[in-house]
């Protein structure tokens, strides 16, 4: 049985490709979503934020982390929308697809997909970081760790996918401990003073409070954005969801506020208690700060446990990868082998192939900071699409079921969109090389997709089937 009425540049298949591309159903609750969502994250508590001090001080990190806080939260709420009405695989790209169309939807979907297979590469070297400070196995050299990370991590996945997110939801549960630890023992050590060590240059408006000037928030942006980056992942676990209706809303909305919570904790504790100079450029900077305050215990415990909320991160990251890739590949806006799952329903391809890519990279840049920077590009882009994804769906297809609405509506998304834009410019600022290579990837992808793969799409994927429903429901109004 062939899929019926394709467009003249989508292909049919048999019912066969769909069953060698399909994922397992009902994998997943709410809690584990939710689970899922700061597991995506939380290794940015650890690690990556602290660069932030340097280039625009406690200060001028502070408002970015507010900044970027509010765009994660207005996006969040306009994918909690949007997951609700659309519960498919592809997430950012289905949504995407139906708002602004094929080409709109390939170029969500790519920057997502050089998203998440850039920040593995990013973890692995900061786990890398840890696993030299705690003398592990007498490593002095982080290829072996990375090698290990993807080998070790990409092999559970390919297991399956509810062993997969259980054993997420274990590690992240070990990290929100050591959080809650630090915490607790940063908490009588905090001096206001010391958030503000950081010696003033003679930038315009330079300040204590902003000691590189206003110049330094831009600067400071992309490393904020470490503390939330990839939750907006969340949605793309909906076709192994139990109801993605009811749980995704729930999940995301969920994760984002702890996220906020424990972001906030270790931004104003760790440089409150060991002065933001020494945290601005530590490579551990949470057991660096129980150090410097004298609980070398503690440190101990959260170097191990911080361990694992990099780990978890690395872990859950590749799972979103992978599924973002499994999507685009279905349809065909990828080679199509690449969507193919094995017999316990997981997508093999789609998850070695970025990892071999992640781990090359790892090895090849081994700079924690300027991958950042690459992975933070192809978020920003696609957070300037989700949102704008949000306001166009609202204004085309006001009719359209949404089981759950964003409070605020369109003027949510909007505010979204506009920090979501001054993130990207912000990635130029802080490395302009970094950026404008991730840059030229992405345009060559579009290129891909303009001279090749729009013209043999797959009919009945399912975002393609939401697109062409609407087109048709659009025709008989």
């Amino acid at each position: 049985m062939t899929q019926t009425l394709p467009a003249a540049d989508q292909r049919a298949v048999d019912k066969a490709y769909f069953e060698q591309r399909s994922l397992r159903r009902g994998a997943a609750g709410w809690l584990l979503l939710a689970g899922l969502g700061i597991s995506y994250v939380i290794s940015g508590d650890f690690s990556g934020w602290n660069f932030g001090l340097e280039a625009g001080g406690w200060g001028g990190l502070l408002i970015a982390f507010v900044l970027m806080g509010v765009m994660y939260a207005c996006m969040v709420f306009g994918l909690a929308e949007m997951s609700s009405a659309l519960p498919v695989a592809g997430a950012g790209y289905g949504f995407a697809r139906r708002a602004v169309g094929r080409l709109g939807g390939f170029a969500t979907g790519l920057a997502i997909l050089i998203e998440y297979s850039i920040a593995p590469a990013a973890i692995a070297v900061f786990i890398g970081g840890y696993v030299e400070s705690l003398g592990l196995f007498g490593i002095t050299d982080g290829w072996p760790v990375y090698l290990v990370c993807f080998a070790l991590f990409i092999g559970i996945h390919l297991v399956g996918v509810g062993e997969a997110l259980k054993a997420m939801f274990a590690i992240t549960g070990i990290a929100v401990v050591a959080l809650i630890a630090f915490v607790i023992g940063m908490v009588p050590h905090f001096d206001p003073a010391k958030l503000f060590d950081i010696p003033v240059t003679d930038a315009a408006g330079a300040s204590a409070f902003l000691p590189n000037g206003a110049g330094g928030i831009l600067g400071a942006l992309v490393f904020a954005i470490w503390f939330f980056l990839a939750v907006e992942g969340v949605p793309l676990a909906a076709e192994e969801a139990e109801n993605p209706q009811r749980d995704m809303p729930r999940a995301i909305i969920v994760a984002m506020a702890v996220l906020a919570f424990t972001g906030l904790s270790v931004l104003v504790l760790a440089p409150g208690g060991a002065g933001a100079a020494a945290m601005s450029t530590s490579s551990s900077p949470l057991p660096d700060a129980l150090r410097a305050v004298g609980n070398d215990g503690l440190a101990v415990f959260v170097n191990y446990a911080g361990l694992a909320g990099l780990v978890a991160s690395f872990f859950s990251i590749v799972y979103a990868y992978s599924r973002q890739l499994f999507a685009l590949s279905r349809a065909g806006y990828l080679p199509t082998w690449l969507s193919r799952t094995s017999s316990r329903k997981t997508p093999t391809w789609a998850l070695i192939v970025p990892g071999a890519i992640g781990f090359i990279l790892a090895v090849a840049v081994a700079d924690g900071d300027k991958l950042i920077n690459i992975a933070v590009f192809g978020a920003a882009v696609s957070y300037v699409l989700l949102n704008l994804s949000h306001i166009v769906l609202r204004r085309r297809e006001p009719e359209l079921h949404r089981p759950y609405r964003t409070p605020g509506g369109t003027l949510t998304t909007a505010v979204g969109l506009v920090l979501a834009v001054i993130a990207v410019v912000a990635t130029f600022v802080v490395d302009v090389q970094a950026a404008a290579i991730t840059a030229a990837i992405f345009v060559i992808g579009l290129l891909y997709f303009a001279f090749y793969s729009r013209h043999r799409l797959v009919a009945g994927a399912p975002e393609e089937e939401f697109a062409r429903l609407r087109a048709s429901e659009a025709e008989l109004r």
